[in-house]
């Protein structure tokens, strides 16, 4: 509908865009996780910028149409710090829900019905000191079990463990540990008999990814653990990093590693001989590096008593792809969504709760039944969205991203980014002009970009920019022997591929090679200060909450300004590792904005907005 319309021609970097800054810090709401409740309705955590980033749990509507009823009262914030990352902050069971209070980071137990009034189930040690994530409810022995992080004794070292609550408690009994002795602990998992948990653990100077072991634990009538034996991850001529093990409703033991093929794929134990089976081999992730807690990529779809039917996400060349397995049978097959980015998958019988999002819809909970061959939908609906806004309004300005592969220093390898060039229905630029390029790094450094839409990006498609979201040697999502092209090369191999990312589109005549910037948040800001100090690729980089502390960041700084070179230094007060306040995320998008049209020259952003100061520049 836009080809007839007559464009103008104006400097790449310079185009109008009704996707401003107000809209991206404003529109969108954060997901920290789902579950579905007795009633097989949707509660999810949503995290809100407008409200300085607090996290509430917000229940959905009875009938179609309806609002959601929102039911964390306002005096609380669910968030768990456990492993600084946190995930995992609540979990739902018939009508009850359990939950990390972020001021105190106590558990509460709350009734979806009736007054609300969340019950304190842990004791009150007069500071945050003691943290807990990853729950489940045992309602045989009703006490909630969960993974809990202390830091009484240290706060730099604390003591992880498994623990067992007391729902009917007040708050005052110390939970009983149930699993100690590891550096680190997750998913404790129950058997539906109530007899046998599994859990992961992992010990320094291991990540979770790089080495991990799967346990089950065989428990006593009074709750304790008699025995517990390994199933995956102590063989020491094989290096695995097994994680999420499930239990199905017949008892059996389902997990996901990445032993011998380098790919996390689906396994079963089969816990007569203590063996594990590979249910469908695939040079595929079915899973992602665990820096949070509760993640869920598969889940059993159950329909007119089958159950051998697993209902699966997997990454592949950039791509998530939803699939049907029949473990007994074998048979695998795809079922075609909207999505191009799918994050976890819970259900209810035959109906499957899946978050994901594509290039032009937002981040979003979706429900989808399955028809009872299980190979296709027979219904779908969204039930909740991360963005308050109609997108439709903005697809003349939305830029799809293409996935690249390039060449990297490594003779012989690539690597991988997508790619979005400048888009505007009322803009083009002028013949004789290539746009600027914004290079962004990703974060973990173990995460992986996604194709999802990310308005952030688009702020700067639609002004005129080309931006590039790498997939540096070390992301997720490409197999343990990509990952691991990172191992003792952090702030090398990132470097290296940001930096052939951008010279590979220069090469290509996509970008002027001459305004050139790169940014990137916590690991990739570092790797985009690295790549401004040891290489000469970039003329121009903004590192945001860049894994350093403050007073480090003040001396780097300080370090830049006596070189003479130009900087500037933006503190907020109140945020954490990572901006959550809607006015910091849009004074930081602006600012990033003036500063590089200030530096690369060739064009005056469209924007009025006031720049900070620059630092032996102005």
């Amino acid at each position: 509908m836009y080809a007839d319309k007559e464009k103008m021609s104006a400097a790449y970097g310079s185009w109008k865009s009704p996707i401003t800054a107000d809209v991206v810090s404003g529109a969108e709401k954060l997901l920290g996780g789902f579950a579905v409740d007795g009633e097989g309705r949707v509660i999810w955590l949503e995290g809100r910028p407008t409200e300085a980033g607090r996290s509430v749990l917000v229940r959905e509507a009875t009938h179609a149409g309806d609002a959601a009823e929102e039911i964390t009262p306002a005096e609380f914030n669910v968030r768990t710090l456990v492993h600084e990352y946190g995930g995992g902050a609540f979990t739902v069971s018939g009508d009850v829900v359990v939950f990390s209070n972020y001021e105190d980071q106590r558990l509460y137990k709350q009734s979806i019905k009736g007054d609300h009034v969340p019950i304190a189930l842990t004791p009150d040690y007069g500071a945050p000191v003691v943290r807990y994530a990853d729950g489940v409810i045992d309602l045989h022995l009703g006490c909630y079990i969960t993974v809990r992080e202390d830091h009484r004794e240290s706060d730099t070292n604390p003591t992880t463990t498994i623990i067992s609550v007391e729902l009917n408690g007040v708050g005052k009994t110390e939970p009983h540990v149930l699993v100690s002795g590891s550096d680190f602990y997750a998913f404790p998992r129950l058997a539906s008999d109530g007899r046998r948990m599994a859990w992961i653990e992992w010990k320094h100077p291991n990540m979770p990814w790089d080495k991990s072991e799967l346990w089950v634990g065989y428990l006593s009538a009074d709750g304790k653990i008699e025995k517990r034996v390994c199933i995956a991850g102590d063989d020491p001529n094989m290096i695995e990093s097994p994680t999420e093990p499930k239990w199905s409703s017949q008892g059996e033991l389902f997990f996901v590693t990445d032993r011998k093929s380098g790919f996390w794929n689906l396994y079963k134990w089969v816990e007569s001989t203590n063996e594990v089976q590979a249910l469908y081999p695939l040079d595929a992730e079915f899973t992602r590096p665990s820096w949070e807690f509760g993640y869920s990529s598969y889940a059993f779809v159950e329909h007119k008593g089958q159950n051998n039917i697993i209902a699966c996400t997997y990454r592949q060349k950039g791509l998530s792809y939803l699939g049907i397995l029949d473990h007994v049978l074998g048979s695998f097959s795809l079922v075609d969504l909207p999505f191009t980015d799918i994050y976890n998958i819970t259900s209810i019988g035959s109906h499957l709760y899946i978050d994901g999002a594509s290039p032009r819809h937002p981040l979003s909970i979706m429900k989808v039944s399955i028809e009872e061959n299980q190979v296709a939908m027979s219904g779908i609906s969204i039930i909740w969205s991360s963005s308050s806004l109609n997108i439709s309004e903005y697809n003349a300005y939305i830029s799809s991203p293409e996935i690249i592969e390039f060449p990297t220093k490594v003779p012989g390898q690539t690597a991988f980014a997508y790619l979005y060039l400048p888009s505007n229905s009322n803009y083009q630029g002028f013949e004789d002009e290539k746009p600027p390029l914004l290079v962004e790094s990703h974060g973990g450094p173990t995460s992986e970009s996604g194709a999802a839409l990310n308005l952030s990006i688009q702020y700067w498609t639609s002004r005129g920019w080309a931006f590039a979201d790498v997939n540096y040697g070390g992301s997720s999502g490409y197999s343990r022997q990509y990952r691991e092209r990172l191992n003792a090369s952090w702030g090398i191999v990132d470097v290296d591929d940001c930096c052939s990312c951008a010279e590979f589109l220069v090469s290509t005549g996509r970008v002027d090679g001459e305004r050139l910037c790169i940014t990137g948040k916590s690991a990739g800001g570092y790797t985009t200060l690295a790549a401004l100090v040891f290489r000469k690729t970039f003329k121009a980089g903004a590192s945001l909450f860049g894994v350093v502390l403050p007073e480090q960041a003040r001396k780097i700084y300080a370090a830049v300004k006596e070189k003479g070179l130009p900087v500037a230094l933006i503190e907020y007060e109140g945020e954490q590792h990572g901006f959550r306040k809607a006015e910091n995320i849009k004074h930081t998008l602006e600012q990033q904005m003036v500063f590089f049209a200030r530096l690369i020259g060739k064009f005056k952003a469209a924007d009025d907005i006031i720049p900070v100061h620059i630092e032996n520049f102005d």
